[in-house]
């Protein structure tokens, strides 16, 4: 049997009549996709190729491949492809003459037929996913270009930094335990690892905040704020409501809904490195997300304000000097971490957590996350642990919104963050 798998993906000669025709059909069908998007993108204009001509080259291509492979036409796979590349420069020197400057028609007829060899002689599905690409990013053009003109040259050096760090330094980070004995928990690879994961998650918050802007509604700042900086909003929104008293409620519903964000992502960081670790944190921590987001609602009917709010998309977390202080971080909690649960316990690892969750609250989470996987054994401690962390800097926030907010925000904000606070202890220890 399992020997006998890869015919089903990969084409052979002893094809039957029945696969031969769902592969000429998986091209033609490929190829009239591929044209659409061509053809409805160039409405009204003049272009050499729409959806019959795009057809037509798929099922060149599975014409092509079908041939070599039985060998029927030595090299006709090359050949055929020369001969329609020859045509789609003649076409393209005609119509640059003609002032349409571009060649995004062109290349994509040229990998309509890749497609379509692809279909004949390997696997279909791989075909497929490069077909709806390639027409998603047809399609995707303006936002493209609009993503590009917002990204500054910051922007693209840092993120060539970060294919770096992440493409060529991460394999060459060696994979092997340091420490003394007992606390052998100091992994180069896994320290990277986790500056990789928590640099690309960032990094899509930064990008996010960048492409919708910066001034919305107080809620959506306070969700968009929560995806870079739940203190940050926390800390902004209070100042402000000094400012402003009357708008107490919709700058309370800012803050909790940047909580909110910061209790799912509780949940999926860790996840992301441990599922199991993820699935137990889910009814404590997405279970207090889902009564913040409750909360929220009941602010929101009773105030819906119009005000606005800016958010700060915050540094480009792929610079390089951002990355080398997470990893140290989490270096250095997990090591801490390691220490507290062999010289002190459980009661020691909950003292870590607490005292991380302070400053940051990712660190913690990846660190157990990764403690739990490598000793499933440790998993009830590790999540308690990042559940605490939770409250810990969620108690750090609450107490900004008090003591820095004005009198109105306080009266939203002590009795909310101390709800939060039981229900979250409480539902700690008897589900962690």
């Amino acid at each position: 049997m399992r020997d006998a798998a890869p015919v089903a993906i990969i084409a052979s000669v002893n094809m039957t009549d029945l696969e031969l025709a769902f592969r000429f059909a998986a091209a033609a069908g490929l190829g009239v996709l591929m044209g659409l998007e061509r053809e409805w993108t160039h409405i009204g204009d003049k272009t050499f190729a729409g959806v019959r001509t795009f057809a037509l080259i798929a099922i060149a291509g599975a014409a092509a491949g079908y041939l070599d492979l039985h060998g029927i036409l030595p090299w006709s796979a090359q050949l055929i492809f020369l001969a329609i590349a020859a045509l789609v420069a003649i076409e393209y020197r005609l119509t640059a003459g003609e002032g349409h400057i571009g060649i995004t028609t062109e290349v994509t007829a040229l990998l309509a037929f890749v497609v379509g060899l692809l279909c004949l002689r390997g696997p279909v599905l791989v075909a497929a996913a490069l077909a709806v690409v390639c027409t998603l990013l047809l399609a995707l053009k303006d936002w493209l270009h609009g993503l590009a003109r917002k990204l500054e040259a910051a922007d693209v050096a840092a993120t060539l930094k970060f294919a770096i760090i992440s493409l060529i330094v991460l394999p060459l980070v060696p994979d092997q335990n340091f420490g003394p004995p007992g606390l052998e928990v100091i992994n180069p690879f896994h320290i990277w690892m986790m500056v990789v994961l928590i640099s690309g998650l960032n990094f899509a918050s930064y990008i996010l905040v960048k492409l919708v802007g910066k001034e919305h509604g107080l809620g959506l700042t306070g969700i968009l704020g929560g995806l870079v900086s739940s203190t940050a909003v926390t800390l902004g929104f209070s100042q402000r409501s000094k400012r402003q008293p009357g708008l107490a409620a919709p700058l309370a519903l800012g803050i909790l809904l940047s909580w909110t964000v910061m209790f799912f992502r509780i949940v999926i960081m860790p996840g992301i490195v441990n599922f199991q670790a993820g699935l137990k944190l889910l009814p404590v921590m997405g279970g207090l997300g889902v009564l913040n987001l409750a909360v929220c609602y009941f602010i929101w009917r009773s105030t819906r304000a119009g005000e606005k709010g800016t958010v700060n998309e915050g540094a480009n977390p792929f610079e390089l000097g951002h990355a080398i202080q997470f990893g140290l971080l989490y270096g250095v909690i997990t090591f801490g971490a390691k220490a507290a649960q062999v010289y002190l316990g459980g009661p020691g690892l909950y003292l870590a957590g607490a005292l991380a969750g302070l400053t940051d609250v990712d660190a913690i989470s990846l660190s157990m996350a990764n403690l739990a996987l490598a000793d499933p054994t440790s998993l009830d401690l590790a999540t308690r642990t990042i559940a605490i962390a939770g409250l810990s800097n969620t108690l750090v926030k609450g107490g900004i919104a008090v003591f820095t907010g004005s009198a109105a925000l306080r009266r939203w904000m002590l009795p909310l963050t101390l709800g939060i606070l039981a229900i979250g202890t409480l539902a700690t220890f008897l589900l962690l």
